[in-house]
């Protein structure tokens, strides 16, 4: 099984977005200059600052929340799947907002999803300023959350990734697990969200919050002259490339959970597909000198997963994988 045959065809979604853009050409003429996009996110000038917008959801997990009745965790994901891409050009999340869509009432789910987006809030050490909530039953079928997260850094300290350059370091994060990804794939491996494997239900685990690396990646920018970073979500490390074309090599990757396994044994799965599709292990990347090693290995835990090469591609030779855009 693959991504595909799951119901998302990631190249043909490339595809889509490419179509959807083509016609987005109008910019405000008073700006003094052009809005940048960096890959993970949208800036805008602001005085000696630049404003960070994106926005993103929690995508088909939120089925599975839905199926254990259990919804306290996605707000942490929807927060955490919109902050992470922020930092990516060194911004600092400052705000959210939140747009939920639903067919009906709950008021279980209500309570819990507050919950959760208040516990993703104080963890990445933002404010939710408000939202918007939609029911529309002729439309959603269920409920789809997503939100917009705004960031702010000072011009002279934004991250490009231009400065990434042959011979820099990868630096690894080690991912909680699933994060908001892939869970399209997921569930059509796993049936029984109620299996126990390890002693830990199915269901639970898919459920694992996506870790929020906010504090430990602002803690570390005014000590280590990072050159790039990349959130690994939805395309694997191929996200890697939307730093700066470059050839990737991870020779020495971080090691998946066993939710990665399992989930490829029981699809028959190939490696690359796996590295296509999920975070295998490791949710963030930095990109930086040899001499931050020391600094991020003992004040964010990151070590390094590998190099950079001249190319344009991501690759973990000790597998055979070798993924192009």
């Amino acid at each position: 099984m693959d991504y595909r045959e799951a119901g998302v065809d990631i190249d043909t979604e490339a595809e889509f977005i490419k179509a959807l853009v083509a016609g987005l050409t109008f910019k405000r003429k008073d700006m003094r200059t052009a809005p940048l996009n960096l890959g993970f996110t949208g800036l805008i000038e602001f005085g000696e600052y630049y404003l960070a917008l994106n926005t993103d959801g929690v995508g088909t997990k939120i089925i599975i929340a839905s199926a254990l009745r259990k919804w306290d965790t996605i707000g942490i994901d929807c927060i955490a799947m919109n902050v992470n891409d922020t930092i990516t050009v060194g911004a600092e999340p400052v705000a959210f907002v939140d747009y939920l869509a639903i067919d009906s009432y709950d008021l279980d789910m209500a309570e819990q999803l507050g919950r959760g987006l208040n516990a993703g809030a104080e963890e990445a050490n933002i404010t939710v300023l408000g939202g918007e909530t939609a029911t529309i039953p002729e439309i959603t079928k269920g409920a789809d959350l997503s939100g917009t997260a705004l960031g702010i850094v000072k011009k002279d300290k934004l991250i490009t990734g231009e400065m990434v350059k042959e011979g820099d370091l990868i630096y690894g994060l080690p991912s909680s697990g699933i994060h908001s990804n892939g869970l399209t794939l997921a569930r059509r491996i796993f049936s029984d969200l109620e299996e126990k494997i390890h002693g830990t239900e199915i269901g639970l685990e898919l459920l694992r919050p996506t870790r929020i690396y906010v504090r430990e990646i602002m803690s570390i920018l005014p000590e280590c002259d990072v050159h790039g970073m990349a959130h690994i979500t939805g395309g694997g490390l191929l996200n890697l490339l939307r730093v700066k074309k470059m050839e990737y090599v991870l020779d020495s990757p971080l090691k998946p959970q066993w939710l990665f396994t399992e989930i490829q044994e029981r699809g028959n799965i190939s490696d690359e597909e796996m590295y296509r599709t999920f975070n295998m292990g490791m949710g963030f990347a930095l990109i930086a000198p040899e001499h931050c090693e020391e600094l991020l290995r003992k004040n964010i835990n990151a070590r390094v997963v590998g190099h950079v090469e001249r190319g344009n591609g991501a690759s973990v030779p000790e597998m055979g994988i070798h993924l192009t855009p």
